[in-house]
């Protein structure tokens, strides 16, 4: 350990507790507590606020796996960090160096962004270690700001980045751009609020660390799923404090009705494989922290396993490991007030020793936290290990991100045969994934898009990844996009291809406003925004990934379409409350008809349904109650390349809503005949009220 100074004098240490972990502010100093069960030695380091040394300070007192100490004259402001001593034998899971500052493992805050050096890592790593600093967490002032509490029914999804989305947004002061602060902003808070989405699910906030190869390329981890800390929001989107910093944006947030969804990564961790830096968990508790291979039938240190693909897989199924997890999204439910959660790559967080399990110790702990189980809890319902891919397999109180929906869209609209029938399945809420009898009818997360692929624009401008700016020869991400580029690759004057361009992108925004389950915008497709061909901006702190707010006619005009979808879906209950008279999960009397007619306006027919030639279908969703008050709407969705004429229901006195052949996908009126022309690539939607 370093020698203290001679102002370890100030100090005096007292036994304290070994509950709660991490650094707890007190009248007369702090307590710390610590788990390092295989350390020899732990100690303290006191920084002042220009991050020099006072003085190490070790912790003498331990109770089971648990170092702790209460340092008295430990002052509000002052930060630390963490040295632990013990045996370095990697090849038995231990990774003890004195020489190597450690980030605690509960941090609340931290006073800097934690950024790779190779210089400063060497030797002594304290110059590159960010420093924790304690904190009070009852002092904020919400403003009577609460939780919005949207029902899963009226959720609508929107996938943000805090810089990208307010980087370069004019109305907001400099200083604040790409920050908490500027997206508490009213300039974005209003836009939220007028666009009409009720959550904001932001990108990784939680501090993090590019990779030691990123930034050899001068790249960085941009999108942030590369964490170090699992508590503590990151200074790099903050201008002077994060932890308050965070809990404003939050605030002003929730006082416009808007809910915060934390995309959170606990599914592995910046300290990568075995030959990885040491960091934080490493350094003090290697061997419960993550999974390693198994021979004959002992752990194999020296194979870290890779469910992440990133180096390491966090292991759940060790009780400390996952009680840190649990305390972690405590906090941010109870402390920082966020809504709800998406999990990156959550089956790593069900795995046990035998594989994925839908009732997995950490599933079932979130379920019964009664803390926790009044949040929002999204999975993205896979990883890269064996048995990873696990759609429709979380219990019956997550939400799930529907890839299967994604690419039967893509596929329909792309005009592929054969994909009507399960255009229709998606379009229902995916009930053969998520069945009736155990799922609610909003359990699909239905995405076009996502932040790890092409935005809207680009899935209907390029058929090829262009990711040459991430320096890997267009290798990375993915390569089967199913996109379509209309006749040209890339941007181009064409009046024909951009128009068709234009209504697909109204046609993908259409079909996933109108289909059953959560619907989840990315940031900036609502303006067609483009990431110049680049379908994995993963390392893109550059206008590649930053939302340009300088709009085009062209880019008004979806905006515009995408506000009215909203309100059409918010507006209409029989599109986002709805149960089919045939599901078994509701038993009330919110019930549905669906008919699905073929052009003629008769019932689709099984030939019709399995016809690969078969490209349009119309959707007339009727209250199951007769009642005249009742609005019934038809969606009419056409994916040929030539215009359908449509018999309309007689029924009832139709009026058009929607339709996307309109530059801004627009269109009202009362509609005279029991005919209606619908264009190619068109989706409609009509109301009407039964004639009586």
């Amino acid at each position: 350990m370093k020698k203290a100074n001679s102002l370890k004098a100030s100090f005096s240490v007292g036994i304290g507790t070994s509950y709660p972990l991490g650094a707890t502010l007190t009248e007369t100093g702090c307590n710390f507590a610590v788990r390092a069960p295989d350390a020899t030695q732990l100690a303290i380091c006191l920084y002042d606020d220009q991050e020099r040394e006072i003085c190490c300070i070790p912790l003498e007192h331990r109770s089971g796996d648990v170092w702790h100490g209460h340092i008295a004259g430990f002052t509000q402001g002052m930060m630390y960090g963490i040295r632990s001593k013990g045996e370095y034998k990697p090849e038995q899971g231990l990774y003890f160096d004195a020489n190597k500052l450690l980030i605690d493992p509960y941090a609340k805050s931290l006073n800097r962004p934690l950024n790779w050096s190779n210089r400063l890592y060497e030797g002594d790593s304290q110059a590159m270690i960010p420093k924790a600093i304690p904190v009070k967490g009852d002092d904020f002032d919400w403003q009577g700001a609460e939780k919005p509490q949207i029902a899963d029914a009226d959720m609508i999804l929107y996938e943000a980045h805090v810089k990208g989305f307010t980087y370069l947004l004019d109305e907001m002061p400099k200083d604040i751009r790409g920050t908490y602060l500027g997206l508490a902003h009213p300039g974005a808070v209003n836009y939220l609020k007028e666009l009409g989405v009720t959550s904001i699910q932001l990108l990784p906030v939680s501090t993090f660390m590019s990779e030691a190869w990123l930034v050899d390329r001068k790249l960085c981890n941009y999108w942030g799923y590369n964490p170090i800390n699992f508590f503590a929001p990151d200074p790099r989107y903050a201008v002077n404090n994060a932890y308050d910093e965070f809990k404003v944006m939050v605030r002003e947030l929730h006082k416009a009705g808007i809910e915060v969804i934390l995309d959170v990564v606990f599914n592995h961790t910046a300290e990568s494989g075995g030959d990885g830096p040491i960091l934080s968990f490493r350094g003090l508790d290697n061997r419960s922290s993550y999974w390693f291979a198994q021979h004959e039938h002992k752990p194999d240190y020296n194979h870290y396993l890779n469910h992440s693909g990133c180096g390491n897989a966090v292991n759940l199924d060790n009780p400390d490991t996952l009680a840190l997890v649990l305390d972690a999204l405590r906090h941010w439910a109870e402390e920082m007030q966020v809504d709800g959660f998406r999990f990156d790559l959550a089956v790593t967080l069900g795995r046990e020793p035998d594989g994925f399990k839908s009732n997995g110790a950490f599933l079932k702990a979130v379920y019964q936290d009664p803390i926790l189980r009044h949040c929002k809890f999204i999975a993205e319902p896979w990883d890269v290990g064996l048995g990873g891919y696990q759609l429709g397999q979380f219990p019956n109180n997550w939400l799930e991100c529907n890839d299967r929906y994604r690419d039967s869209m893509r596929s329909f609209w792309r005009g592929d045969a054969g994909y009507l029938a399960d255009f229709a399945t998606r379009l229902m809420g995916s009930r053969d994934i998520f069945h009736g009898n155990r799922r609610h009818p909003h359990a699909s997360v239905n995405f076009i898009t996502y932040h790890d692929g092409f935005t809207l624009h680009d899935l209907v401008t390029y058929e090829q990844r262009h990711n040459e700016a991430n320096q890997e020869n267009s290798r990375d991400g993915h390569g089967h996009n199913i996109s379509a580029n209309y006749g040209i690759e890339g941007e181009t004057t064409d009046r024909t291809i951009n128009k068709i361009r234009r209504k697909q992108q109204r046609n993908f925004i259409a079909s996933m406003m109108l289909s059953r389950g959560v619907p989840h915008l990315l940031a900036g497709d609502e303006i067609s925004r483009t990431q110049k061909g680049n379908n994995n901006a993963y390392c893109q702190d550059s206008d590649i990934s930053w939302i340009d707010w300088d709009l085009s006619t062209p880019q008004l005009d979806q905006l515009k379409f995408v506000k009215q979808l909203i309100n059409l879906r918010k507006s209409h209950a029989i599109l986002n409350r709805h149960c089919v008279q045939d599901d078994p999960f509701y038993q009330g009397n919110d019930r549905v008809n669906v008919d699905w007619l073929a052009p003629t306006g008769r019932a689709m027919t099984h030939a019709e349904w399995h016809d690969p030639a078969t490209q349009a279908v119309a959707t007339w969703l009727k209250p199951a109650q007769a009642d005249a008050s009742e609005q019934h709407l038809l969606l009419i969705f056409n994916a040929s390349q030539a215009s359908q004429e449509f018999t309309l229901p007689a029924s009832c006195r139709w009026q058009v809503l929607i339709d996307t052949d309109a530059e801004d996908g627009i269109k009202n009126g009362r509609i005279r005949s029991n005919r209606y022309i619908v264009q190619e690539r068109s989706t409609v939607v009509l109301s009407g009220r039964p004639i009586s």
